[in-house]
Order: C-alpha cells, then sequence, then structure tokens
C-alpha cells in the first residue's frame, strides 16, 4: 500500500470538523429541504424517470443551453426533439421497455440525444467503452446483446475490427453520421430516416417507472477478467439529480458544467449529467479530454462547475503554469481520485472554492460525499458503512472467534463494506453470478449482507474517510479500471509464453497504478520480446497494456493454486533489487527496452510521463 504522505494528515480533528460545519450552515436550511423534497418526489412518484425529467426540464427552460461542445450546442428544447426522434425510431423498430439498446458513440451531442431516447422508450442503453478493442470489445456488445446497436461513425472502424466475434443474429445494426469521412462501413445509414421521425414527446415516456434499468456501464470492477455490465436504474439517476445538484453543490439554471469525460463513464452520467439536467443548467463535453485546450474550454464554455477523475488533475497540474490560470469562471469541482500531494496546489492555481470530492462504485451500494469541502477526504456516507481489518496475508476480511468481521479504529486503514438493505439494495451486474461475489454475509451478525467494494479506506473520524489503496489484481491506471486476468490471458496466448502474472505498482507522481507482467518462458519455443508490444496493443485496451516486463523462472502458488503475487509487487522494478531481465515500455516507444538503472533513476524523479 501506498505510504501516506507526511504532509497529508489522515484524521480530521475536532477544531476542522466544526469550522467546516460552521461554514456550511448557511446553506444548511436549504440542502435539508432539497434533500427532503427530493426523496419525497422520488418515494411518492414511482413513474419518475430520467425521460419524463428532460420533458419537465425542456417545457420549464426550452431556450436553456441543455449541452455545449466544439461538435455544436443544443438548447433543451432542441436536445428533448432529437431525443424524440431517436425514440420514434426505436418504436418503429419493435423496441418496448425492457430491451437493450446498443450506444457506440464518441463525446458527441448526439449520444447525450439517444441515451435520452432510449429512456422514453424504457429501453436499457448499453453504453459501450470506446476504448475498448477486441475480445473486450466484442464481450461487451455480447454480454447484453441489443435488439438495436446504434455505432457512432467515428466508431465505425474499430467496431468493424472485432465484428467478426460480435453477435448481431439477433439486432439490427445501424450507423449515425459524423462528419461525413468514415463512411458506412457496411451499416445502414440512419441519419436522413432520423430526421423523418417525429419531434413530439412519444406516450411511451409515462409507462418508466424508478425501478426500470435505465443503462449497463460496462466495468472491469474486479478479478473477473472480460467486462461486467453494472446496472444503472432509473431511481439512481434521479437520486443523483437533487443530491449532486442541490444537496452537495449549488447548480443554478445559468451554470455550465464541464464533463470532458466519456459518458459512458459513470463520473459523467450519474455525477455529472443529473445534476445539470435538474436544474436547467449546462452541460459541455468535448470528444477526448485536452490538458491543453482545458483553459480554453472552461473560458469558452462559461464553466462553473468540473468533473473529473484524478488522472485528468494529475495531467493538468503536468501544464506548463501560466499567470492567469486562476481567472476563471470556474468554482467548485466534484469528481474522485484527486491525488493529496497535488489537492490543494491545484484549487490554488485553477482558483477552486471548493472540492466536492466522492467515493462510489459504478454498481456500488452507497456514495461518499466531501460536502462539508474536508481537504484530502472523499468526505462521509448517509448509508451505512464499515471499515474492517484485512488480512493481507489471507487475503481475505479479519474475523474474530465468533466469525464476525472487526472494524478498524481512527487513523487506521480498512476495507470497506456497504450494508445492503431494502433501503440500500445491491442492482449489481447483469451477470447473477458476479453479483452474488461482491457480497459478505455474516459480517457482523447473522443474517447480514454487505458489499464489498474492494478498496481500502482510513477512517479520518466524524464519519469521514479517506482513500488508501484498491484491493485485489485489479488496479487503476489513466482513470480505468485494470482486470489482470485480461490481460493475462492476452500474454499466454503469445508465442513462447507459458504461464504470466499480471499486476500493479505505484509510479512516482502518477494516479492509479501501472500494469507490470511477470512471465515464465517456454522451454521449447523461442520468445520475441521485440514483437509483444505491438501484439498487446492490438488486443487490448492501451491502458491495459502492461509498462514493465520482467522474467521468472517459475512462480509461487497458493493451495488452491493460484499465483502469488504478493512478493511479486513488492519487489517493484529495481534492476538493482531483481535477478531476472526485466523491461520497460517508455513513452513513445514501439517495443520494450532493457530497464538499466539510468531509466530506473530517471522514473523515480519524474523524468517520463506515462
Amino acid at each position: 500500500m501506498q505510504k501516506q504522505p507526511l504532509n497529508i494528515p489522515a484524521t480530521v480533528s475536532t477544531t476542522e470538523f466544526i469550522i467546516k460545519v460552521f461554514q456550511i450552515m448557511p446553506r444548511l436550511p436549504s440542502m435539508i429541504f432539497n434533500l427532503v423534497k427530493g426523496l419525497k418526489s422520488i418515494a411518492g412518484n414511482p413513474a419518475k424517470s430520467w425521460g419524463l425529467e428532460l420533458e419537465r426540464i425542456a417545457a420549464l427552460y426550452p431556450d436553456n443551453p441543455a449541452v455545449k461542445s466544439p461538435d455544436g450546442s443544443l438548447t433543451y428544447r432542441q436536445l428533448n426533439e432529437r431525443a424524440n426522434q431517436y425514440a420514434h425510431y426505436l418504436i418503429a423498430k419493435g423496441v418496448n421497455r425492457g430491451d437493450v439498446v446498443t450506444l457506440c458513440f464518441e463525446n458527441r451531442p448526439d449520444l447525450l440525444a439517444a441515451y435520452c431516447g432510449c429512456s422514453k422508450v424504457g429501453a436499457i442503453a448499453s453504453l459501450i467503452n470506446t476504448n475498448q478493442r477486441g475480445d473486450s470489445l466484442a464481450h461487451s456488445f455480447n454480454l447484453n446483446r441489443g435488439k438495436v446497436v446504434i455505432i457512432g461513425e467515428e466508431c465505425c472502424g474499430f467496431f468493424n475490427e472485432a465484428r467478426d466475434g460480435i453477435d448481431l443474429s439477433r439486432s439490427t445494426a445501424v450507423m449515425v453520421q459524423d462528419t461525413g469521412k468514415e463512411g458506412a462501413s457496411g451499416l445502414v445509414d440512419i441519419t436522413a430516416e432520423l430526421e423523418r421521425q417525429s419531434r413530439e414527446n412519444p406516450s411511451t415516456t409515462k409507462a418508466v417507472t424508478l425501478k426500470d434499468t435505465m443503462a449497463y456501464v460496462y466495468t472491469s470492477g474486479t478479478t473477473g477478467g472480460m467486462p461486467k455490465a453494472a446496472v444503472i436504474i432509473n431511481k439512481r439517476a434521479l437520486s443523483a439529480m437533487f443530491w449532486f445538484g442541490k444537496f452537495v453543490m449549488p447548480v443554478k439554471p445559468t451554470d455550465t458544467i464541464y464533463i470532458p469525460l466519456p459518458f459512458f463513464h459513470t463520473n459523467a452520467i450519474t455525477v455529472g449529467w443529473p445534476p445539470a439536467l435538474y436544474n436547467g443548467a449546462a452541460v459541455a463535453l468535448r470528444r477526448k479530454f485536452s490538458a491543453g485546450k482545458f483553459l480554453d474550454d472552461v473560458r469558452a464554455f462559461g464553466a462553473t462547475h468540473f468533473i473529473y477523475v484524478g488522472e485528468v488533475c494529475r495531467y493538468l497540474m503536468a501544464t506548463p503554469p501560466r499567470p492567469d490560470d486562476h481567472q476563471t469562471t470556474l468554482k467548485y469541482i466534484c469528481g474522485n481520485g484527486l491525488r493529496p500531494d497535488i489537492w490543494m496546489p491545484f484549487k490554488k492555481r485553477f482558483g477552486i472554492s471548493k472540492v466536492y470530492e466522492f467515493y462510489g462504485a459504478a454498481e456500488g451500494v452507497g456514495v461518499f460525499t466531501n460536502f462539508l469541502n474536508i481537504d484530502y477526504s472523499v468526505g462521509t456516507s448517509v448509508t451505512p458503512f464499515a471499515l474492517v481489518e484485512y488480512d493481507t496475508e489471507n487475503d481475505a476480511p479479519a474475523r474474530d472467534a465468533r466469525g464476525f468481521m472487526k472494524k478498524v479504529g481512527k487513523g487506521e486503514a480498512g476495507l470497506l463494506l456497504m450494508e445492503i438493505s431494502e433501503k440500500t439494495p445491491f442492482a449489481g451486474y447483469s451477470d447473477k453470478k458476479k453479483t452474488e461475489e461482491k457480497i459478505f454475509r455474516d459480517v457482523f451478525k447473522k443474517g447480514d449482507m454487505w458489499f464489498n467494494t474492494g478498496d481500502m479506506l482510513k477512517n479520518m473520524g466524524f464519519g469521514h474517510a479517506q482513500f488508501a489503496d484498491r484491493l485485489g489484481d485489479t488496479f487503476r491506471w489513466k482513470g480505468e479500471n485494470v482486470a489482470t486476468q485480461e490481460v493475462e490471458k492476452a500474454i499466454d496466448g503469445y508465442p513462447g509464453v507459458s504461464s504470466s502474472a499480471v499486476y500493479g505498482i505505484t509510479l512516482p507522481g502518477s494516479d492509479g497504478k501501472a500494469g507490470m507482467a511477470a512471465i515464465v518462458r517456454q522451454d521449447n519455443e523461442a520468445f520475441r520480446l521485440d514483437g509483444l508490444a505491438d501484439y498487446l496493443r492490438n488486443i487490448l485496451p492501451k491502458y491495459a497494456v502492461p509498462l514493465f516486463v520482467r522474467f521468472v523462472p517459475d512462480f509461487e502458488w497458493t493451495a488452491t493454486h493460484k499465483i502469488k503475487k504478493t512478493n511479486l509487487k513488492n519487489e517493484g522494478y529495481d534492476p538493482a533489487r531483481l535477478q531476472q531481465d526485466i523491461y520497460v515500455l517508455l513513452p513513445e516507444s514501439g517495443k520494450y527496452e532493457a530497464l538499466s538503472q539510468e531509466i530506473h533513476n530517471n522514473i523515480i524523479a519524474g523524468k517520463y510521463r506515462f
């Protein structure tokens, strides 16, 4: 686990907590009022849905900007009408409430319109991660087969590369134009057909309920290898509207929330977009995040809020500072993974007054939110949680003599569990077996159930926590979860490999962990190191390709035939400590090269931007 930086407090003092409570007092009445109002609204109206909320806001604020982007802007009237065209098209294709519609677009306004159109029909929008390639991409398409599969023209290239592995036997696969330069690539172009559809609200919207699933978001959140589909229901999306838009941070109809993250990411669709929609505010987006264009976008869009992940903030801090960096309309940021060592410098440089850091998983039960604006904290949770002792040697939570788990004390790190109950249900994944794997039973008493987040958090006191580390084989890199089994499967298919073990290691100044692969070579087959990088790039997402490769004679195995990775992780990547050959894939390099002591020292000094 990463060591706590010496200047970063791991606990909240009584004085600081009291000060923060007094600072929020002026907003407290409206916060509580809006929270109660939102809860009553949901509890008393099961027919509420995302699509119905869009229709309400479009009627209230028809001329307010809804979407801003370099690809064009939409008012709420235009967004609603475009969503209606998608809805009527889907209805004409026989799509009904509960059917799956696969959406594969880059971040552009039509993705948001298509998503809203699915909601109006009651269809489940299966949001494809456009960073995936090869087997993982095909798996995402096949896991929840869409009755209609809609591909943005910009995604046709990589879709067709994986097409042979995608089952379209029961699907209607179509394309929507982008720039017109890529072409349909064999798919039926429905751009003109969409334009002919009615712009009126469909009658289907009123039949959609809070309990209906509205989206699948593909995540590699555990060690299961291939992506899983986390379930997003209408209730979660609508709860986020008033939670993030009224209780946690102030959002007004004149505000703009800048979201450069992909809209298949939960930070975009369940944190950033809902409060904008609920308040008639705008979301600003771009195809791909650009650190160099960040401030230009903020100023051009008049952004007041910014939705982040930690990696994005690190990229921004790495850009050359300018004396006017703090002169923007930006006031608040909300996201997760802001690294403690850049927390205060980031606020100062970009003129941020409040950081609403939060913690939550796409498939999780509850969420932590830093609404008191306590530095270095993910905040607290209004749903029951526990931080329990974890036995790293046995890779399991520690239990006492009675078989129950033990909570950690203030300042200590523990595995975060969230209670599962009628009030806090676990929607889980579309795969029921994967859902069951995330549940702990009989934790503090017989019959109780708790969601295993797989993350270690520190108990800061006063119900607040600080993120510490991610457990298990899965690690986070470049804002994405890397499932080691998927990477190991790819490496094991390379000629000359007997077996492999993949794990994450810490790099100085980086968020998450970089991938490292330990490989046992076959005795009777040649191994070509110079072709490994290209091979992995062709079948894995870029973020999943290991940066380091080392060769070992064999692995240590557990009694249940699992590779022991603890020692491998502890040995790291220092060539002075290792007896085997070790190689590195440097930035802009096309192949792995020997990791010399000089290169190692430069990595430690932060001279490479991985």
